[in-house]
């Protein structure tokens, strides 16, 4: 790259980390590189200096000095257009948040699924056979989140890999933090929710419903939250671990508190009492923002996913700072 760049923030990569901001336009920049420039002020966001963790905003101008690597093609937080013209081993690359020779992890815009069902055209398992390797092996996935949850998604390179990581989950060794916005403000600011769960047919297809203890296919499903930020007494952002791993435990659960998830097209009743707010879009405001699981060559993976565009907008509208929820991540 020849001579000094400045570089406009999109919209889709607001509350980005600079590191992470590198990461997508620069992949091969490293991260001691990055860190000499930004120490020697190399790189700064509209004029200013800057750290790694600084989160960028829409419009700011960040100036790049020349570097010994090339840029990437445009990428960030996944649009439903993209998801229509790209093709696989594209999309997979602007979802991809980390990678070694062993995992990679993926930030899954909402509404991909992944895995196939009925009326399930294209789905994360089915893409990753353009990632396929060498010697004919296809990544393989460790664990689901929803179809309309977007975030964290572990795949396994190797079948070594995903035999290790699927234990991981079997045995409750990850922790994972998920991010709602939910309707009003729960009166504990945290709690731990126990309850159990059975599936029932409906005419809009399958869904989840708080069942007695001892009914017939019923699982014990935990999970844990707490406030991070409210707006007024309508809206609450919570926090949400989900210590066991039923379907659609956090929706439930949610409603279970008489707090759904905003948008959640399943467990969000309409409330003739309760108008939807102004400016926010009516998609399901759930999103899997990091994972801390052993990594299969030992140690453990920490990885923090970006919100998806529609939470991001929601953020910003009710004045949340992604900053406010970073408590567990460092």
């Amino acid at each position: 790259m020849a001579g000094v760049e400045h570089i406009k923030v999109d919209a889709d990569e607001a509350g980005m980390r600079l590191d992470r901001w590198f990461k997508v336009h620069f992949p091969g920049l490293g991260f001691g590189a990055l860190q000499k420039l930004l120490r020697s002020g190399q790189v700064r966001i509209d004029g200013g200096r800057a750290k790694s963790d600084t989160r960028v905003q829409p419009g700011q101008m960040i100036r790049v000095p020349p570097l010994d690597v090339d840029a990437k093609a445009k990428t960030g937080p996944i649009a439903g257009k993209d998801l229509k013209h790209s093709g696989d081993g594209e999309l997979l690359s602007r979802m991809l948040l980390y990678e070694d020779e062993k995992v990679f992890v993926l930030n899954k815009p909402a509404g991909l699924a992944v895995q196939g069902g009925s009326g399930v055209t294209r789905h994360i398992d089915k893409m990753l056979e353009a990632w396929t390797n060498k010697k004919g092996e296809k990544p393989r996935l460790v664990h689901r989140i929803d179809r309309d949850t977007s975030g964290v998604l572990v795949v396994a390179r190797s079948r070594g890999a995903a035999q290790k990581l699927t234990a991981a989950f079997r045995e409750r060794d990850t922790h994972k933090i998920y991010w709602s916005l939910v309707k009003g403000v729960p009166r504990k600011h945290e709690d731990k929710i126990s309850t159990w769960l059975v599936k029932e047919q409906t005419p809009d297809g399958d869904r989840m419903r708080v069942a007695k203890h001892g009914e017939e296919g019923a699982d014990h499903a935990v999970s844990y939250y707490r406030v991070i930020d409210t707006a007024a007494q309508n809206l609450a952002w919570l926090e949400m671990e989900p210590y066991t791993g039923r379907t659609h435990q956090l929706r439930v659960h949610a409603l279970y508190m008489g707090h759904p998830i905003i948008g959640d097209p399943k467990y969000f009743i309409d409330d003739p009492n309760w108008d939807f707010p102004g400016g926010i879009q009516k998609r399901l405001h759930l999103h899997a923002r990091s994972i801390d699981i052993p990594h299969p060559s030992g140690g453990r993976l920490k990885v923090t996913a970006p919100l998806p565009p529609h939470m991001v907008q929601s953020w910003n509208l009710l004045g949340f700072d992604e900053a406010d929820g970073a408590r567990d991540e460092e």
